[in-house]
């Protein structure tokens, strides 16, 4: 089912200074997909909590409209607009075996909706073999581990067959190794039941690896929607490049003078058609090629061995940061104690920004 958001804004008064009004979502317009898997992505404080809120009925949206398919639900409760809600924390009844707590939404249906035992305990082992706990149906919450509570509290939120399914930092208090797989076991759930699925994160690798599409957010605006690799490529501002991309994009101050790029007084690309005047510059790590003529120059400073690439720590008096970081082959041989390096740059992964607006050129 599509979720259409129309001008979707929610306003909370300020605990800091009475009488002003804090915009946790700014005239969000949006609509996701029949079927699709949608990340909602930004950092702490962006609105994204609030945005599922407001989806899920649990938040009153300030203005603007809700619809599921065709049908307007910013009225209705939570209970009546079939959502399957998910949290960081799992929110099971530790008092209630699995099977119990899958079974509890199905226990609260009411009129043509009641089903029987029989039918409520089919349909309990049928969402638990799709997220495969069914052999663990007679365990309490505390005999299982993390990524097996996370697993059950999917399950009842299946087990209703939602509208939407809403995830909410599913898979914050797992480990590192854990939320690998259970990220890919959200995305397996999701393609073999078809529900929508909107999934909030503030890790931009986890949002990238299982959306169709990602909505990266700040401040309570949508700054871009696209797939996962369009905006990784072609990021609209310096915020969406520098928040996307694991290690991050390396930001430097440069200056766009006669057709060509400068960074300090090399010029590293030929930018024809561009206005002259100072820019910041973003090279995504991946964007060097090692090359002793090469007209990028930076100090260097250490290399780290990754296995199959090489990262090149370096520096130079134009960053933003404290280092540069070139990710490049690990065929490639360095002198790792030569004091500088020389690089040319990949067109394509080098994106430029405006000084004051940070917009892409």
């Amino acid at each position: 089912m599509k979720v259409v958001l129309e001008n979707l804004t929610k306003r909370f008064a300020s605990r800091q200074e009475k009488g002003k009004d804090v915009i946790a979502v700014n005239r969000f317009n949006f609509e996701i997909p029949d079927g699709q898997l949608v990340g909602l992505l930004g950092p702490s404080g962006c609105g994204k909590s609030t945005t599922l809120n407001l989806i899920s009925g649990l938040e009153v949206p300030t203005e603007g409209r809700i619809f599921f398919g065709d049908r307007d639900v910013t009225d209705l409760p939570p209970e009546e607009r079939g959502v399957g809600l998910v949290f960081q924390n799992y929110a099971l009844y530790p008092h209630l075996t699995v099977e119990e707590n899958i079974i509890f939404p199905l226990q609260n249906l009411k009129g043509k909706q009641r089903m029987t035992k029989d039918a409520m305990h089919k349909k309990a082992l049928e969402v638990a073999k799709l997220v495969q706990i069914d052999q663990l149906m007679e365990r309490k919450p505390k005999e299982l581990s993390g990524g097996q509570q996370q697993r059950v509290a999917i399950a009842r939120a299946l087990v209703k067959i939602p509208n939407v399914l809403l995830l909410d930092e599913p898979l914050s208090n797992l480990d590192a190794r854990l939320r690998l797989q259970t990220r890919e076991e959200l995305r397996r759930i999701q393609r073999e039941t078809g529900v929508t699925t909107i999934f909030v994160t503030h890790d931009q690798e986890e949002a990238m690896s299982i959306s169709d599409l990602i909505i990266v957010m700040k401040e309570g605006v949508i700054h871009q929607i696209g797939k996962p690799q369009e905006v990784y490529d072609d990021p609209v501002n310096l915020f969406v490049a520098q928040f996307l991309g694991t290690p991050a994009i390396n930001v430097l101050e440069g200056d766009i003078r006669d057709g060509k790029l400068y960074i300090g007084s090399e010029a590293v690309l030929d930018m024809p058609g561009k206005r002259n005047g100072p820019v910041w510059v973003g090279i995504r790590p991946e964007g060097f090629l090692l090359d002793e003529n090469g007209p990028f120059t930076c100090g260097m400073d250490r290399v780290e061995v990754m296995g199959r690439d090489v990262s090149v720590v370096c520096t130079h008096p134009n960053m933003a940061g404290r280092n540069l970081r070139a990710i490049i082959p690990s065929e490639n041989r360095m002198d790792a104690g030569a004091k500088t390096v020389r690089f040319s740059l990949k067109p394509y992964k080098v994106h430029v920004f405006d000084r004051e607006s940070e917009a892409r050129l």
